[in-house]
């Protein structure tokens, strides 16, 4: 039996996401040169920037949907897929989410009609990156369980998107934040065999795509993006996306990629994250889920992320309350 991650743990990966989530959502989408402007003169000295579509600290989609999950769990007192279905179905609905993403859109509009959790996925050739974006807390929940880390991140996956490349994104992310809550220090070609390993049982390419990923470490952020980013698309780099698309095999790899360069930084896997342009709100809140949970939450910016909010509600003490009660019930006897 794992000892049990420590409360600093599990509050770092919950608002170690929900402020890179926040920092990227301010240039999602844009170019790199608009992004590499961005990390030098703003978030180099931990600022505030001035051009934002929401108040400052608003988190998008990626952080709502983890935080459904924890709620869903803390609520039941286990994963249980089909009040997380619900609970994406209700936020869809009542318009309460934020950057939404077209699959997990028609995912909900299923949920809605009735459509039963495990037969709502949009199907292949979708690949987005929305099962991936929210599995952080599954591998907070089962640190010490393989074999139901990977279930779960699954089954939270197919709710939205029935791709299998997205349920191995899914568990290489969860998985990620698994390992990095226990492994001190991080060794990067055995974290990666270790998540290949998982993912495997479910996408055997993807974990390919992650042994890969060991070859690329060592180039720098602008050499590696252009191997990266068109990782696992036949037809090379989405066109309308400029830097990391939101498919869910280059997304997940960047992020991991961030976190591996700057194990024990992360400000750095931050900047990183977010410095090469395009969908940066999610490759920095998997990339921030991930080192929160390795760092706790006293390695994040503590200026910034009392900023974070959702719209006015779910702000920096919220989250933390609500880390600490995933935590009480994982430690809870089954």
């Amino acid at each position: 039996m794992i000892d049990m991650p420590s409360e600093e743990q599990f509050r770092g990966c919950l608002v170690g996401q929900a402020l890179g989530d926040a920092l990227g959502f301010v240039v999602e989408g844009d170019p790199p040169e608009v992004c590499r402007e961005y990390v030098a003169e703003v978030l180099a000295r931990d600022g505030v920037p001035g051009r934002v579509r929401f108040s400052f600290g608003q988190y998008s989609d990626d952080t709502q949907l983890a935080r459904e999950l924890v709620q869903s769990y803390a609520a039941c007192g286990r994963f249980d897929p089909e009040d997380y279905a619900r609970r994406i179905r209700d936020i869809f609905s009542e318009g309460r989410i934020v950057g939404r993403g077209r699959s997990t859109q028609e995912a909900a509009d299923k949920l809605a009609r009735g459509v039963p959790w495990h037969e709502a996925g949009t199907p292949p050739p979708a690949a987005g990156n929305g099962s991936a974006m929210r599995a952080g807390p599954i591998g907070l929940i089962f640190h010490d369980d393989p074999e139901g880390l990977v279930r779960a991140a699954t089954e939270q996956g197919v709710i939205t998107h029935a791709d299998p490349r997205c349920s191995a994104g899914a568990i290489a992310i969860a998985g990620a934040v698994s390992l990095a809550l226990r492994a001190r220090p991080v060794e990067p070609a055995s974290f990666l065999a270790r998540l290949a390993e998982l993912s495997e049982k479910v996408e055997p390419r993807f974990a390919s795509y992650l042994r890969r990923l060991a070859r690329w470490l060592p180039l720098p952020p602008e050499e590696a993006v252009r191997h990266i980013s068109g990782e696992g698309q036949e037809q090379g780099p989405s066109r309308r996306w400029h830097g990391i698309p939101p498919f869910v095999v280059g997304s997940v790899l960047w992020s991991l990629y961030s976190f591996l360069k700057s194990p024990d930084d992360y400000r750095s896997t931050i900047r990183t994250a977010i410095a090469v342009g395009g969908d940066v709100d999610t490759t920095a809140a998997m990339a921030g889920a991930i080192s929160g949970a390795h760092l706790g939450l006293s390695a994040i910016p503590r200026n910034l992320a009392h900023r974070l909010n959702d719209r006015g509600t779910w702000e920096f003490a919220e989250l933390i309350t609500l880390a600490d009660e995933c935590r009480r019930t994982e430690g809870r006897p089954a």
